[in-house]
């Protein structure tokens, strides 16, 4: 079966959503469901794919790419960062230390794109970040040196809101040597990313990291890294000329979707989101996996059927669930 056959018969078992009581007390999030119990958290990785900070649909394969570059991404900077994997029992399945979360996002950026463009663009600027970007920048104009542009860590169903450093200092989101450690070892990871990227023959254009502290205070990187649900890939082949004709960049993540929304269905968080077809989904689903493949250097695991069954079974055999 080929890659693209793979991905067509996973349409219709997509894993949208997991029961697994028997793993601990549940939470579910945008695209993890997260089972806790002591100081452990399993933390499974479905395939729903969320824009503009609204659950939209589902892709096949989605969580095992996710979570497979989360895992590679973990293991190789954890000499730049402390992180809370313990261990990958599945695909789709992490195992991590259980954290009290810092309720801000760190968002690093290279470029002068996405959201922040579209600040730009509608005249709000910069400012709401606590920085000026100098005069007559263009879109995808690679920064001086990469930026912070925090924001606030929203719940399911709201939009993350801007923060200025002082605001999250100020506002009792966390402490300011806190802050300092989060933006040095944000910087410090997305150096290792934008390294790790141009190697692979990409660019990594901007990210976002979360934070956690452990029961002595300590703090840790949770969550995911570097993928492209939660980061922006472009092919580093052609960026200067695409530049120079304002073309759009070759992209390896979902902004790919979000463009499609705004462009095809004039969708850009606000009122019924529109259905997603299935051409569509396949096409991200290709996507992940060609930015696995080319960021890890080997293919994901594409083993097509019940993934819930699997996990559950994976869970068992490590003695992480058990049937009510």
């Amino acid at each position: 079966m080929t890659r693209d056959e793979a991905l067509r018969a996973q349409l219709p078992h997509t894993l949208r959503a997991t029961n697994l009581r028997g793993a601990g007390e549940p939470y579910r999030g945008k695209v993890r469901d997260c089972y806790a119990r002591g100081d452990r958290i399993v933390m499974v990785t479905t395939d729903r794919l969320s824009a503009f900070d609204v659950v939209l649909t589902t892709v096949p394969f989605k969580g095992a790419v996710l979570n497979g570059l989360t895992a590679f991404w973990f293991e190789r900077t954890r000499d730049v960062a402390p992180n809370h994997l313990i261990d990958v029992p599945d695909p789709n399945v992490l195992v991590v230390r259980r954290l009290e979360p810092v309720p801000v996002e760190v968002v690093v950026r290279g470029y002068l794109t996405g959201s922040l463009w579209r600040d730009v663009q509608a005249g709000r600027g910069t400012r709401h970040y606590g920085f000026d970007l100098p005069p007559g920048m263009k879109k995808d104009q690679k920064l001086e040196h990469p930026l912070l542009t925090p924001s606030t860590k929203a719940n399911l169903g709201k939009h993350d809101e801007p923060l200025a450093p002082e605001h999250i200092v100020g506002g009792g989101l966390c402490t300011h040597r806190e802050w300092a450690q989060m933006s040095a070892l944000a910087l410090a990871l997305f150096d290792a990313g934008q390294r790790q990227a141009r190697e692979r023959g990409l660019i990594l254009v901007d990210t976002k990291y979360e934070f956690g502290r452990d029961p002595a205070g300590k703090l840790l990187v949770m969550d995911e890294i570097h993928t492209p649900d939660s980061s922006r890939y472009w092919h580093a082949e052609g960026y200067e000329d695409r530049f120079a004709r304002g073309e759009d960049q070759r992209m390896l993540d979902k902004e790919f979707l979000r463009q499609w929304l705004i462009r095809e269905r004039g969708w850009q968080g606000e009122g019924e989101p529109p259905a997603i077809p299935d051409e569509v989904r396949v096409q991200l689903a290709g996507r992940y996996c060609d930015l696995h493949e080319l960021l890890t250097g080997r293919a994901p695991p594409l083993e097509v059927g019940d993934a819930h069954a699997r996990i559950e079974r994976a869970l068992a055999g490590k003695g992480l669930f058990a049937r009510a």
